[in-house]
């Protein structure tokens, strides 16, 4: 239940954003950005810890962003533990393998605090301007790839499955769309696919019975996908995010998904089989991706830019699902009695994770 926040839901605009999601430089649009996020090629920001020095300036910048394109979607990272892009004046959430260890004692309270931590980071994220985290994590924490690592709920897939469930049930009372990530599982990989290209040797029927369980358990309440840079070798020599197999066949026919599917940002590495960034491009919307992260690197998300413009792909309607669908303000936070539970909640979880 939404005990103090304001509707004001996704544009009314009927123009469908498009496909790329870019990110900014500063603390404040430039001029340049401007003008990009004016093109009809551009349909998404995603932002960074650069991004952002208090509450007030991000509200801010949301707002200038919204000014050159009503109907963009801006996004952020904001899984919690290390991987939490705003921090100051934001509630410090601890890493979700921290539900793993309260489950051992409670498994009841457990699933209680991912769901008042899911809402807590929703509502708070909502509040200055942003549409969605991508988050959460349904990779499984296996020990052995280290950029997954705390990020994820359990080893257990069933675990991770009903933990991830109650925190994207908190998301959505919150009024934020959910994104899982990465599809199929990276938790079996040691390498970091930022640098390297990861390489998963295991056969279609263990990552069943593995990986791919929290995605398919928890697809009623995915709204997006975000598929992993990781070859599956013994499945389809494409990577996840480039690969028909994974996203048309696995994805969509076999767990019935319908929301969005995100790539990863195309600059990391793990990218780099499919070729230069235009071949990227059109192996990630050929294999079904719906919306393109080309991130920090702005000449790499300037050729994607062109590639789109000269293909005139046009705006993807199924995007307009990740638009908010609660607007919280900060005065509606601090009058909510909520809100100040789940708060006092989830940084006492944090302080004994840290």
């Amino acid at each position: 239940m939404i005990l103090s926040s304001t509707h004001n839901g996704p544009s009314t605009s009927t123009r469908a954003p498009g496909v790329l999601m870019l990110d900014l430089h500063g603390l404040q649009l430039q001029a340049e950005e401007r003008d990009l996020l004016r093109s009809p090629q551009v349909g998404g920001v995603i932002l960074f810890a650069r991004n952002y020095a208090d509450p007030v300036q991000l509200r801010t910048l949301t707002a200038e962003i919204r000014a050159c394109n009503p109907d963009v979607l801006i996004a952020v990272d904001q899984e919690g533990g290390r991987v939490q892009r705003l921090q100051k004046g934001f509630t410090r959430l601890p890493p979700m393998l921290r539900f793993s260890r309260c489950w051992d004692e409670d498994p009841g309270f457990a699933i209680e605090q991912a769901r008042q931590c899911g809402w807590l980071m929703a509502a708070e994220v909502l509040a200055s301007g942003i549409d969605f985290s991508f988050a959460p994590v349904l990779d499984l924490h296996t020990g052995l790839s280290q950029v997954i690592g705390n990020r994820a709920f359990a080893t257990d897939p069933e675990r991770v499955s009903i933990l991830a469930s109650a925190f994207m049930s908190g998301m959505h009372d919150a009024g934020m769309a959910t994104t899982g990530k990465h599809f199929p599982g990276h938790g079996n990989v040691a390498a970091d696919s930022h640098t390297d290209i990861p390489v998963d040797t295991r056969t279609l029927a263990q990552i069943h019975e593995q990986d791919l369980q929290p995605f398919a358990r928890c697809v009623g309440l995915l709204d997006a996908v975000m598929p992993a840079h990781v070859i599956y070798e013994k499945v389809d020599p494409a990577c996840a995010g480039f690969s028909k197999y994974w996203l048309q066949t696995v994805l969509r026919g076999e767990l019935g998904f319908d929301g969005v599917i995100f790539s990863d940002d195309l600059v990391m590495a793990g990218a780099a089989a499919a070729g230069g960034m235009e071949q990227r491009v059109d192996a990630a919307l050929g294999a079904g991706c719906d919306m393109i992260l080309v991130c920090n690197d702005r000449e790499q998300a300037l050729r994607a830019l062109a590639h789109l413009e000269n293909l005139q792909v046009p705006g993807n309607p199924r995007l307009t699902r990740m638009q908010h669908r609660q607007r919280w303000t900060p005065e509606l936070l601090g009058q909510s009695e909520q809100w100040s539970r789940a708060k006092t909640l989830v940084e006492a979880l944090t302080r004994e994770a840290s």
